[in-house]
């Protein structure tokens, strides 16, 4: 972990997440990636139910999905896991499907 006040939390930047939404009592979790040549399209969800990319985005965003934060990488919105010192539940961590 990299303590000076440079801006940076280890190799990530602090302002990295742009949104962390509050998540409702019935939200959703990531449990699978969706990847169509090693680029995430989309995610299948705790009730079975696949979305694109986009559409995970809008609904983290309106709290339909917790444990996940909107972050932009190159102007592109993206959602990458809350840290909580369990890696198996981090995104890069979950099994992938492919499209």
């Amino acid at each position: 972990m990299n303590n000076l006040n440079d801006g940076m939390i280890g190799n990530l930047p602090k302002n990295i997440n742009k949104e962390v939404p509050t998540p409702k009592s019935d939200a959703k979790f990531i449990t699978k990636l969706v990847k169509h040549s090693g680029e995430v399209v989309g995610y299948e969800l705790s009730n079975g139910e696949k979305i694109s990319k986009e559409e995970g985005i809008a609904l983290a965003k309106q709290g339909e999905i917790q444990g996940v934060a909107v972050a932009t990488r190159e102007g592109e919105e993206y959602l990458r896991s809350l840290p909580d010192e369990t890696e198996g539940n981090n995104l890069s961590s979950l099994p992938v499907i492919s499209d």
